[in-house]
């Protein structure tokens, strides 16, 4: 590097640096005016003359507080909101705050699925899952890193733009700051150690490392799900809002839910999310050999995401429940009221991600030899799965004129009004549910044939399983008809426990049928189409922008309640934006969250790369 290319650098950084600081100085005197003295709760014990000195200590804090911001020319007015230039308050932090919790929630997926695949490797020896599970952990460096970026920026802006909402939220949660910033800190060192120790620890040790580092990433998560499920769901606060138990605050109706769901929805988001990295890497490669690792890459990324994309929606109804049971008013808002047509839209995506993942598997079958025989069967499978998708994605009330609406004789169509209730609903899905997995077992015996003797009776076994749990869904489905609502709300528990039985029964007894099973037809790794890549991306942004949607669902029912029921929001943006404008600015972050995904891509493929004085070398 040249003298003047090394001076111009210096002289860019210590601009840099002056900048930096300034705005670091600017930050702290706006944080230290906007944040306040919490005032003590008032206290059923409490004498006048002891709230009398309580207040007067509080005047005397307050005094000594204004007095050094005075000297700075601040203004000492008490700030509740501050607006953000062009955009507004809520759609800068709207932003931040989603694309935050995108990368954690990759950050927490894949060191999951990266640790699962390192103990297949572990446990068959075959260095390839090694290979792959370490080719996943080099997304997580530079990912991170933005993660951390954004949590920082989320944070700075909130104290900012919502002072007193901010200063509240830490008065209840101040226990929870140490141990999140201590586990944060732990998951820093576990990261790297589980990254740059890849090979130089011995296989136990690093597994452990593996372990550890889920453990506390899991455990961050945790403590902020309690933060954001405290705004929908409050407890351990009095009715004005003052602090009883912080445990309480804690542990609310919906935080467990939202960590199972969170948990399970993280770790198919990350493996779509690393599917589609493989499917860019895929179509970049310039070698068989290079395709045939990306296109296994992808098929091991997408399989996880479709099996933990399998039970999800049965967290969601977790969740709903748990949303109804707090208040009534707000899952009425939520399932027929202003965000009612956002689940038509959950719907469609949903069902793009079913027909997605079965395509994707369906293609698939093209690589394996002996494949022939099962190809049949797909017309059958997409029937089925047409026919639900038409049923989830059918509204209870279309949208009509008054003259459509005299026709029909109500807002409810006369046929298709029956499919928009939730019997149906639920019918579809867990169908759908069956179906793919039926496509996932097709793919998985299309080159293999058991050699075990009750093969025959096994199979039948099996296909009697899949028609007693359709059977059960579709009886419960029509009876929903039939019963009360309370009865109806009560019968998708029975269809989700018949669907998760034939699922663990069907698995168990495929693994022990297959156990040792000839192959018939050879696997031809990269000889996949590019519609194939494709699907792959278009699974991941699927994925994405309906993990944007139900955020949004998820925050706005809390609608004018910065905490609901508790913290009125009464700034300019408290009101409910449209379904257009929502779907504008979520589909804004998914594009922004794409943008970065991106960059972090080519970040983690220069290693890769030669350097460029041997490339160089090699023109010549």
């Amino acid at each position: 590097m040249s003298k003047s290319r090394i001076l111009v650098i210096g002289v860019g950084a210590f601009i840099g640096l002056i900048v930096f600081a300034f705005v670091a100085r600017q930050t702290l005197v706006v944080f230290d005016h906007a944040y306040r003295t919490p005032v003590e709760a008032d206290h059923p014990d409490r004498t006048p003359a002891m709230q009398g000195e309580a207040d007067s200590r509080a005047a005397q804090a307050e005094k000594q507080r204004k007095q050094p911001l005075a000297e700075h020319g601040v203004p000492l007015k008490d700030v509740e909101y501050r607006a953000f230039p062009g955009v507004g308050s809520r759609v800068a932090i709207w932003s931040v705050a989603q694309l935050h919790l995108l990368f954690a929630a990759f950050v927490l997926a894949v060191p999951i699925f990266a640790l699962i695949i390192e103990l297949i490797g572990y446990f068959t020896g075959d260095k390839r899952y090694d290979r792959l599970a370490h080719e996943f952990t080099k997304l997580l460096s530079v990912s991170f890193s933005l993660t951390a970026t954004l949590g920082a920026g989320l944070t700075f802006m909130l104290i900012i733009l919502y002072p007193r909402f901010t200063q509240y939220l830490m008065h209840v949660f101040s226990p929870t700051f140490l141990p999140y910033v201590l586990l944060f800190f732990l998951e820093s060192g576990f990261l790297y150690a589980y990254y740059y120790g890849w090979g130089k620890f011995p296989p136990v040790a690093h597994l452990t490392l593996g372990i550890a580092l889920n453990v506390v990433g899991t455990g961050i998560m945790v403590i902020a799900n309690s933060w954001l499920t405290f705004m929908m769901s409050p407890s351990g606060v009095s009715e004005s809002g003052a602090l009883i138990s912080t445990w309480q605050a804690v542990d609310n109706y919906t935080w467990m839910p939202i960590n199972v769901h969170r948990f399970i929805a993280n770790v198919a988001f990350g493996g779509s999310i690393a599917a589609a990295y493989a499917a860019f890497k895929f179509l970049h490669a310039t070698s068989d050999e290079e395709r045939a690792h990306y296109d296994w890459m992808g098929y091991i990324g997408n399989f996880v995401a479709i099996i933990a994309f399998l039970p999800l929606p049965f967290a969601g109804y977790w969740l709903a429940k748990e949303i109804y049971a707090y208040s009534q008013t707000m899952g009425l808002t939520m399932m027929g009221g202003a965000f009612s047509w956002l689940f038509i839209i959950q719907a469609v995506l949903i069902g793009c991600l079913f027909i997605g993942a079965n395509l994707y598997l369906w293609l698939g079958m093209g690589r394996i030899e002996g494949a022939q025989r099962y190809k049949g069967y797909i017309k059958y499978l997409l029937f089925v799965i047409a026919v639900c998708f038409a049923v989830w994605a059918t509204p209870r009330s279309p949208i009509t004129t008054p003259v459509e609406v005299r026709e029909m004789g109500g807002s409810f169509h006369p046929v298709l009004g029956k499919l928009g209730v939730m019997s149906a609903k639920n019918t579809a899905v867990n169908l759908l549910i069956l179906t793919t997995y039926l496509s996932f077992l097709i793919y998985r015996r299309s080159g293999i044939t058991p050699t075990v003797s009750w093969a025959r009776r096994g199979k039948a076994l099996q296909l009697l399983t899949f028609i007693a749990s359709a059977g059960v869904v579709i009886s419960l489905g029509v009876l929903g008809y039939f019963v009360p609502t309370t009865v109806r709300i009560g019968l998708s528990v029975p269809q989700v426990i018949s669907v998760l039985a034939a699922l663990v029964v069907v698995t168990a007894i495929d693994i022990l049928m297959f156990r040792g099973a000839e192959t018939v037809g050879e696997t031809r790794w990269g000889q996949m189409p590019a519609i194939s890549q494709y699907i792959l991306i278009f699974i991941a942004v699927t994925f994405t922008w309906l993990m944007g949607l139900m955020g949004y669902v998820r925050s706005g029912l809390r609608q004018h309640w910065h905490v609901y029921g508790v913290i009125r929001d009464t700034s300019p943006d408290a009101f409910t934006p449209t379904l257009g404008f929502a779907t504008k600015v979520v589909s804004v972050n998914v594009l922004l969250f794409f943008i970065l995904i991106a960059l972090v891509f080519w970040l983690s493929g220069l290693s890769s790369k030669k350097d460029w004085r041997a490339r160089g070398t090699d023109a010549s």
